[in-house]
């Protein structure tokens, strides 16, 4: 029962000074922000979880909130990660800056510890503004990005950050809607982390989208793929259509490569989620079909009739064995 919440609003609903909007538009039922985020502040200090549903104005809206049962002895909201030695931190963080952008006080501190108990450099900031100069100063090699920020879209700001660097972003959000989660990984997103989460899971996210940007497949060896007006040249990470450049963010190259080098066979949605997203969640083609869909548009093949993606229902999908060294020339 209740006004009811339009879909645009909910992502902002748990901001101090949110307002809910009757059904007629004429005026605001006040009050609702400041309690709401005061709410989620206690339920998140307790490790838990809170979120809003809503199927528009005038349809009521639903509030579920989870809290752990028994959590270890530690800092708030934190579960403490595994420690490793002093070596092996130093090793790591000389060789991997990490910028964390989140407006939440907690879950900034929450990160930055499992990021530097991981062994890894945070930079860390609550204000989205400061986000594209420490990229220019600081050039992390991953982004961990809030969707919802104050005075900031986080797709919005994951396109202005990578419009000046090639580095995997990974959103970090307690909105795990599936059309959100899908949209941020058609403008280019390496992964999408649904509060809470473990700082195991975390860690292993951000390696896993570290393995893929870092290449660590031995491409030298690897003649270039050609099918068609499509070349991947895999030593130089370089792909064109009919000689014209296409721009790949991290995740659809890492997509696009074990398709091609794969040409011929299936591979399924497991063997992707594994190998490109280091996933082990069976079935999520939700993380798959946005960046095909990228790839294709990108590569101008029609999934309708295709020349290099080919989609095998409820299995995976294939791309065909590339031409022979001098196949295709006179």
């Amino acid at each position: 029962e209740g006004t009811g919440i339009s879909a645009e609003r909910l992502p902002h609903l748990f901001r101090k000074f949110s307002r809910i909007h009757s059904e007629a538009g004429e005026r605001e039922i006040g009050g609702s922000g400041l309690g709401l985020a005061i709410c989620k502040g206690i339920v998140e200090t307790h490790g838990g979880r809170i979120w809003a549903e809503s199927d528009g104005l005038g349809q009521g809206a639903r509030f579920t909130f989870t809290i752990p049962a028994v959590e270890e002895v530690g800092s708030g909201a934190t579960t403490p990660s595994p420690r490793r030695t002093t070596r092996s931190r130093q090793k790591e963080s000389e060789e991997v800056r990490i910028l964390v952008v989140d407006d939440d006080p907690q879950a900034l501190r929450y990160i930055r510890d499992a990021l530097s108990e991981a062994g890894f450099t945070p930079i860390v900031t609550a204000d989205p503004k400061e986000a594209l100069p420490l990229t220019e100063e600081q050039r992390p090699h991953l982004v961990l990005l809030d969707l919802v920020l104050p005075d900031a879209d986080g797709i919005d700001l994951m396109k202005d950050i990578l419009g000046i660097a090639n580095v995997p972003i990974l959103f970090v959000s307690g909105y795990g809607k599936d059309q959100v989660i899908a949209q941020a990984f058609e403008q280019g997103a390496a992964d999408y982390i649904v509060k809470p989460f473990s700082p195991t899971e975390l860690i292993a996210r951000v390696r896993a989208a570290r393995s893929r940007q870092a290449d660590p497949y031995r491409v030298e060896s690897l003649e270039p793929y050609v099918l068609g007006d499509l070349t991947i040249d895999y030593a130089e990470r370089r792909v064109t259509v009919a000689d014209r450049p296409v721009e790949l963010t991290a995740t659809e190259y890492a997509l696009l490569f074990e398709l091609s080098v794969n040409g011929g066979r299936v591979l399924t949605y497991d063997q992707l989620l594994r190998r490109v997203w280091g996933l082990t969640n069976s079935g999520d083609v939700r993380v798959i079909r946005p960046i095909v869909g990228n790839l294709r548009r990108k590569l101008d093949d029609d999934a309708s009739s295709p020349t290099y993606i080919f989609t095998e229902r409820r299995v995976g999908y294939r791309m065909p064995k590339g031409q022979e060294p001098g196949e295709g020339t006179e």
